[in-house]
């Protein structure tokens, strides 16, 4: 996921270290500076009324804990994290139900069951070939992209993607369990689709300590980039992991007609995120910090982008070996193009 700046923000030394101040540095840091307290129509004052009668200079480092997470866990952001380095405790905010949504999605499954062939996509920055690949639809004049994150080396590395399955009638881009990583890599991915400028989204960065107090918008557009383009139906696979940087594409790609969003709601974590910050206990954490707005005013953070055909598998469908989202779209694209 894309971050804003790194650099580390330390509190003063004479700062008390004790369970009470956390508490309060804690929850004013988030009060003066979280960017999606109007977007989500969070009220964050309930929180303080409802944690810090529980906070004592007597809690254990256990029980302060689970007051922050539970804190966190109510943004249901999953920019938002705190770390307790010491003894190896994290916790991402909005990440309670991921475990589920892997559980619906294999890879494997669909190299397997579903491609004549496959290839590695090279010049990618993961530890894992797999995470990246290309390749051609059994039996069908359909060529499929796998992308875990947005993530490379190579910002044109979808030239050579398009070089080769590029001639296919249709392609099938999946974005299921996606983790996010560069706005670079996502509008350069996008470029390759895109038909044209269409104005697509605002970002405002909070600047003040009221709630609604933002800078001005910046405005982001779609634009043409690349040697290779791709102009026939495409249709994008998105399950509830499909965020961050990945929901930046498919804003992107949302704007052109030939697009097809299929599969789950993603899920809704658009802004990036501010410096890594740290309490006297030595505990650190990081939120969001900027607005993420449509062209019609709503905000698509907590909501996601909702598909154009929902359909969610179950991690029994996958333990059967049969994805469900997978076959619907080569079905669309047989219903609505003829495409076999």
């Amino acid at each position: 996921m894309a971050l804003v700046g790194c650099r580390k923000l330390f509190l003063g030394e004479d700062e008390p270290n004790d369970p009470v101040n956390n508490f309060e540095l804690f929850w004013q840091d988030f009060d003066q500076h979280y960017g999606l307290f109007k977007a989500r129509r969070w009220n964050w004052d309930s929180i303080y009324n409802v944690y810090q009668p529980q906070v004592t200079t007597k809690n254990t480092e256990s029980e302060l804990w689970n007051v922050f997470r539970e804190m966190i866990s109510y943004l249901d952001d999953s920019h938002t994290f705190i770390d307790n380095p010491s003894k190896a405790w994290f916790f991402r905010s909005g990440s309670e139900e991921n475990s589920f949504v892997k559980a619906e999605f294999s890879l494997g499954l669909v190299k397997g069951k579903y491609l004549d062939t496959w290839e590695n996509i090279p010049n990618t920055d993961s530890n894992d070939d797999d995470d990246y690949i290309y390749g051609k639809v059994k039996s069908r004049d359909i060529g499929y992209v796998y992308l875990n994150r947005m993530e490379a080396d190579d910002l044109d590395f979808m030239d050579n993607v398009l070089r080769q399955i590029g001639n296919h009638k249709a392609i099938i881009l999946d974005l299921r369990n996606n983790w996010g990583g560069s706005g670079q890599i996502a509008e350069a991915i996008a470029g390759r689709f895109a038909d044209g400028e269409h104005f697509i989204y605002t970002r405002q960065e909070r600047n003040g300590p009221d709630h609604a107090d933002f800078a001005e918008k910046k405005n982001y557009y779609t634009h043409v980039s690349g040697s290779e383009h791709f102009s026939s139906p495409l249709i994008v696979l998105t399950d509830r992991i499909t965020m961050s940087s990945a929901e930046i594409l498919l804003l992107h790609l949302k704007a052109f007609s030939q697009v097809t969003q299929i599969g789950d709601a993603t899920a809704g974590d658009f802004s990036p995120v501010g410096m890594r910050r740290f309490l006297p206990n030595g505990w650190q954490y990081q939120y969001s910090i900027m607005m993420t707005l449509l062209p019609d005013g709503r905000s698509p953070d907590g909501i996601g982008h909702i598909p154009d055909v929902r359909i969610r598998n179950s991690a029994y469908n996958i333990q059967s070996d049969i994805d469900l989202v997978f076959e619907k779209a080569v079905e669309y694209l047989f219903n609505e193009y003829g495409i076999e």
